[in-house]
């Protein structure tokens, strides 16, 4: 299994935010949207963060792939 986070990548797109913009409005550090481009674990602080900054839920920033 493994987390995808192209769901957050394309509602940034969405909303014509950075990733930056996204660290500073949600109060999060540069290596946690690292973390995120490299699909790699976050802690739900981080996600709770972001969703509330973004207005959204968590099903619109990431979702678990399952390996076939």
């Amino acid at each position: 299994m493994a987390v995808s986070y192209k769901r957050l990548w394309k509602l940034l797109i969405d909303k014509d935010m950075k990733k930056g913009e996204l660290c500073r409005l949600a109060g999060i550090s540069t290596a946690s949207v690292t973390k995120m481009g490299r699909n790699g674990c976050v802690t739900t602080d981080v996600l709770d963060k972001i969703c509330t900054a973004l207005e959204c839920n968590i099903e619109d920033v990431m979702e678990i792939v399952i390996d076939k």
